[in-house]
């Protein structure tokens, strides 16, 4: 609770007892005045009798009714000081619960996604490694063609350009490929920032559910101790 919630919630449980006070007080100094009959105290004693038979002046009837008041407020104050320790103990520990929460799902975001990273990357170096493979195996049969063929350019000429033709094919495959994996990077990305998005989301309406409701059990914990106080101090 709040300094200023706490001062204002003071002076509202500190008002009704005051009040109380100065009504006990005015009864008795309306009961001085008013008269006893033949047999009453004279119009100028100004002692008042006690519950167990004793004179007393009316100082101490007051100092007694303030001392008493005065009890009473520090008793209300020690219990509203209880309560909002253990409020602070029980909201420290649904935090800590809360962070932890928040970590372990955080923690398995990040590893579902580092799983699909390289599942991806398997994937796509398994083609990229079968298919350099064959590239690099058409250089070295265009090479040694080259070689042997030399003499006979002419004649293989033909072949010669099937072959560049297939490299070319190849090439254009592997661009491809390529291609492909950095779209598919960027779409698993997407996902994965769409992902942590609602995660992030659902951690936020998931803290502002709890916060409300310890708010409110802490309203309702303070207005029952508030209520309880008062009828104590009223019956």
């Amino acid at each position: 609770m709040a300094p200023a919630e706490r001062k204002r919630l003071g002076r509202a449980a500190k008002a009704p007892m005051e009040a109380q006070g100065m009504a006990a007080c005015d009864f008795g100094r309306q009961e001085r005045r008013e008269p006893r009959g033949p047999e009453g105290v004279p119009e100028g004693n100004n002692r008042v009798i006690d519950n167990y038979g004793e004179i007393s002046s009316p100082g101490t009837f007051e100092e007694d009714v303030g001392n008493e008041l005065q009890n009473m407020l520090e008793s209300f104050e020690g219990d509203i000081k209880k309560v909002l320790h253990a409020k602070r103990k029980r909201f420290l520990m649904n935090t800590n619960a809360s962070v932890k929460t928040i970590n372990q799902k955080i923690e398995h975001v990040w590893k579902s996604q580092e799983e699909q990273r390289q599942k991806l990357y398997r994937e796509y170096s398994q083609q990229f490694l079968t298919l350099f493979l064959e590239w690099d195996m058409g250089v070295q049969k265009t090479k040694e063609e080259e070689e042997k063929l030399a003499n006979l350019f002419r004649e293989q000429q033909k072949i010669f350009q099937q072959a560049r033709i297939v490299q070319s094919q190849r090439l254009k495959k592997i661009k491809n490929v390529y291609g492909q994996l950095l779209k598919s990077m960027e779409e698993l990305e997407k996902d994965h920032e769409h992902l942590l998005t609602d995660e992030q989301s659902k951690v936020r309406q998931e803290m502002a559910k709890l916060q409300n409701k310890i708010m409110l059990e802490a309203q309702q914990q303070e207005l029952a101790m508030v209520r309880k106080s008062l009828q104590s101090l009223l019956f």
